[in-house]
């Protein structure tokens, strides 16, 4: 499952008063800051992100700088312009994504629009993704929560199939997760993290077959009715 944003990086720049470190170039200080933007292109905080990285040129004392807290401001003085990279990271493993940024002075504040891609993303990171819009499964999760316009008649029930399947045994909970895999198609949010023994699942977003064939397995260990 695929989520994209759209994330803003915002510099300012201006001149000091300071020696010139280099004849011919003033002095500057600037700043760059992280945005998320919603599906407005409103500017919000950025908490998609644990952190941001920012990989400067190496003449400087301290080229690798990072901030834990949005909008990750960094702020730097310098005579000189120049490419730089900007690694933002989630807290899914592997959810590192690097920005390319060109650090110039040509004008006093400028914006630039990138689009990230978040792979997979755990419940927590979709509650944090939807601040900012709906997810691309969202509509058919409102449709089986009750919520769409047309409300299908369904044979199981989410909420209660939510409670009862940490209290199924080890063979039905193999069952389950057997299921899914054999049933999901690509609207349905799976993470499997084999390396940590996890695996979870958005109900809400199974085929309904598979909801049934699950629900079933529930009705049989007497969990549900």
């Amino acid at each position: 499952m695929m989520v994209e944003r759209k994330i803003k990086i915002v510099t300012e720049q201006h001149n000091i008063d300071k020696p010139a470190a280099m004849e011919g170039f003033p002095m500057k200080e600037w700043t760059i800051e992280i945005y998320i933007l919603d599906q407005d292109g409103k500017e919000c905080p950025a908490r998609c992100f644990t952190k941001a990285q920012y990989n400067l040129h190496p003449s400087f004392d301290n080229p690798v700088q990072v901030f834990h807290q949005p909008p990750f401001k960094c702020t730097n003085e310098g005579w000189g312009e120049f490419e730089m990279t900007i690694d933002v990271f989630t807290t899914e493993k592997g959810g590192k994504h690097s920005i390319n940024h060109d650090l110039n002075f040509l004008k006093p504040q400028y914006e630039n629009i990138h689009v990230i891609q978040f792979k997979n993303p755990s419940q927590a990171l979709q509650q944090i993704l939807r601040e900012t819009g709906p997810l691309p499964w969202d509509e058919e999760r409102k449709l089986k929560k009750g919520d769409g316009a047309k409300k299908k008649k369904l044979t199981f029930d989410i909420e209660k199939m939510a409670t009862a399947i940490c209290k199924l045994g080890e063979e039905d909970l193999l069952k389950v997760v057997q299921i899914i895999h054999d049933g999901k198609d690509e609207g349905t949010y799976v993470l499997n993290n084999m390396d940590a023994g996890e695996f979870s699942v958005d109900l809400y977003t199974l085929p309904d077959p598979v909801s049934k064939a699950i629900w079933d397995i529930m009705v049989k260990a007497g969990l549900v009715s």
